[in-house]
């Protein structure tokens, strides 16, 4: 899931006009690594032990997340495709969850379990406010907009 939010943020600087803004995968990592180890607070050595792993972990689970989304760009004909494209995805939930499991135990043989959680809580923290932050910086839709003109319009009626 942190992957897939990930690829979707789109808007990382916020001086730039929308139009220009490109997503930039390091830059992504590097505040996203600061800010484990600051809210984890790791140690530099632990950091510097930590993060190849941790970036080992996500280069598995990346090339499942492609799958997941190869998987939902299109509805299979038939209910027998519908079927497999079904268990495909749960295979790939089970194997995402196998990975994350391998990895943990990894963590714990270099960390100790209270800063292992506190990575986890980090990394979801992080992911949930770079998406607010993208949500917040996007320009809303035509549809967004005639939505909310409708909505000024109706509360100007309402005065």
């Amino acid at each position: 899931m942190a992957m897939l939010m990930a690829i979707g943020i789109s808007a990382q600087e916020q001086n730039r006009p929308q139009h220009e803004q490109k997503f930039s995968p390091e830059k992504f990592d590097a505040e996203l690594q600061n800010f484990i180890t600051k809210e984890a607070h790791l140690t530099p050595q632990e950091a510097a032990a930590f993060f190849p792993v941790y970036k080992e972990m996500q280069q598995k689970q990346r090339s499942l997340y492609n799958r997941q989304r190869q998987l939902a760009k299109n509805k299979p004909d038939g209910e027998e495709a519908c079927r497999k494209a079904i268990e495909e995805a749960d295979n790939i939930d089970l194997e995402l969850k196998r990975i994350q499991q391998e990895y943990h135990k990894r963590f714990f043989e270099m960390l100790p379990a209270s800063k292992v959680y506190d990575i986890l809580k980090a990394e979801e923290r992080f992911h949930r406010r770079m998406m607010m932050n993208w949500g917040n910086n996007r320009k809303p839709q035509q549809h967004g907009q005639q939505h909310g003109q409708q909505r000024k319009h109706e509360q100007r009626n309402q005065k």
